[in-house]
């Protein structure tokens, strides 16, 4: 982690799923944030981040996508661990699909607050608010298209 301006880690360099992190939390910092690595220690969900700009902290659960339908499930495997979830799309994905997947997730999960979407140079912030506005599915689309 040697020169890595702006994350942060108490440990867990060698886990599975340490480069994985890093490359989340490698393009937060490219969008103004801080990255704090949490522990994640094995059978205990946890948040796997803590994201800090202006301030704000809020901890973040990281869900990468691999497969073409997969995040309605990895979105519902976060509920318990934080209010904040981190999409890492690692392929192409519906646009369509992936907006109403979201929006199930904020329908089934009173408490979620955010889901950040991650994709190439994208970063995309989604609140409660704007999933439950108007033409929320159309307007996702013309956000995460451009």
């Amino acid at each position: 982690m040697e020169g890595e301006k702006d994350i942060f880690s108490v440990g867990g360099e060698n886990g599975e799923n340490y480069d994985n992190l890093m490359n989340a939390a490698r393009k937060a910092v490219e969008h103004g944030y801080r990255v704090f690595l949490l522990p994640n220690p094995k059978g205990i969900r946890t948040a796997d981040f803590i994201f800090e700009r202006k301030g704000v902290y809020k901890m973040f659960d990281l869900k990468t996508i691999t497969g073409k339908s997969s995040v309605s499930t990895r979105l519902m495997e976060s509920i318990g661990q934080t209010n904040h979830v981190v999409l890492n799309m690692a392929t192409d994905y519906e646009p369509r699909l992936l907006a109403k997947d979201i929006q199930a997730y904020f329908e089934s999960n009173r408490d979620a607050r955010e889901v950040l979407i991650l994709k190439g140079l994208k970063f995309l912030s989604v609140s409660r608010r704007f999933v439950e506005g108007n033409d929320y599915v159309k307007m996702f689309m013309k956000r995460y298209l451009r």
